[in-house]
């Protein structure tokens, strides 16, 4: 893992427990699951370009997906990392970002408990995508 990496999930793990909000964008007053990922970027330098649009439950959201490029985060495949971003569908036309604390433990922005929460989620089908910061966003004395 990098450090980016470890910042950035640090910085998502410090949110638990703010309230949640649909487009939250500010801990002091909510944050939805892209706000979260938006924070914890944000907390690691990164300024943020947020999309708009969006309802809580959506049928297509294919408009959004260039957020994850547009800040830093790449695709991956394979094991999930500390620090990676995972997109999940947890019911019908909903999607979801969570932040990787490790495996199978994550922060995540959850609208039924209304609080940014960490949870084990051992048994999940497979993510609808997978990304991890990319590693330019380290200075060279980082590595």
């Amino acid at each position: 893992m990098t450090m980016v990496a470890e910042q950035f999930a640090g910085a998502a793990e410090a949110l638990v427990g703010t309230r949640f909000r649909l487009h939250g964008r500010d801990p002091e007053t909510g944050l939805d699951c892209i706000g979260l990922v938006g924070c914890a970027l944000e907390a690691c330098g990164k300024a943020v370009r947020y999309p708009r649009g969006y309802r809580l439950r959506n049928a297509d959201i294919a408009r959004w997906l260039d957020f994850a490029g547009a800040n830093g985060l790449h695709g991956c495949r394979g094991m999930t990392m500390r620090g990676d971003v995972l997109l999940i569908r947890p019911g019908p036309a909903q999607h979801h970002l969570l932040v990787a604390l490790g495996a199978d433990r994550f922060v995540h922005a959850h609208a039924g408990l209304r609080r940014v929460v960490a949870q084990h989620i051992a048994a999940m089908a497979a993510p609808l995508a997978h990304w991890r910061l990319q590693p330019e966003l380290e200075t060279p004395w980082q590595r």
